[in-house]
C-alpha cells in the first residue's frame, strides 16, 4: 500500500525538508525572512490602528497614507526621512507612491488645511475627520521613539501639534 507521501500528500520528512532548505539560496531565504517581518510589523501596525480608531484595515491603511503624506509635507524632509526610518516598510512604500506626496502644497499649512486634505481623501464629513487623524498619529507615535515624536513635533505648528500631542 504506498504511503501518503508517495501520493503527494502529508509534510515533507525531517530530512527532505533540511534538503529543500540547503536548494533554497541564502539569498532568497534571507529575502523572504525579511519580507515575512516586514509583513507582521505593518499588520500589526494596521491593526493597532484599527483598534484605536475604530476603522476597517482598508480605512485603516488609507487614513495612515493620507495623514502621513500631509504630516511629511509639513516638516523639514530631513525629518521625515528619520520618521519614516522608524515606520514600517511597506507603510513607507506606500508613501513614496502617494500621488499627492509628490504635490505642491502651501510651504505653511496649518490644521484647518491638514483636516481638509484628510477629510477629502478619506470621503468623511468634517466632524469624522479629526477622531481619525488623531488615531493615525496616536499609532504611529506608538511606532516612534520618544526622541523621534519630540522632533516631529518640534517642527509642527501649535494647532497641528496639538493633533500630534493628543491621545485617542
Amino acid at each position: 500500500m504506498p504511503n501518503d507521501r508517495e501520493q503527494g500528500k502529508g509534510a515533507p520528512q525531517g530530512g527532505e525538508r533540511q534538503a529543500s532548505r540547503r536548494d533554497t539560496p541564502i539569498e532568497v531565504r534571507r529575502r523572504l525572512r525579511h519580507e515575512s517581518r516586514t509583513s507582521q510589523t505593518y499588520a500589526a501596525f494596521l491593526q493597532h490602528l484599527c483598534e484605536r480608531g475604530g476603522m476597517s484595515p482598508a480605512v485603516a491603511e488609507k487614513a495612515a497614507v493620507s495623514v502621513l503624506c500631509a504630516l511629511e509635507q509639513r516638516i523639514l524632509s530631513e525629518e521625515a526621512s528619520d520618521l519614516e526610518d522608524q515606520l514600517p516598510r511597506k507603510l513607507t512604500l506606500l508613501l513614496h507612491r502617494c500621488e499627492k506626496h509628490e504635490d505642491e502644497l502651501p510651504p505653511k499649512f496649518h490644521r484647518e488645511h491638514l483636516l481638509r486634505r484628510v477629510g477629502e481623501d478619506l470621503s468623511l464629513q468634517p466632524a469624522a475627520v479629526e477622531p481619525v487623524v488623531r488615531a493615525v498619529m496616536d499609532a504611529v507615535r506608538d511606532q516612534i521613539t520618544e526622541g523621534e515624536v519630540e522632533d516631529v513635533m518640534g517642527q509642527l505648528p501649535p494647532d497641528i501639534r496639538d493633533l500630534w500631542t493628543r491621545t485617542v
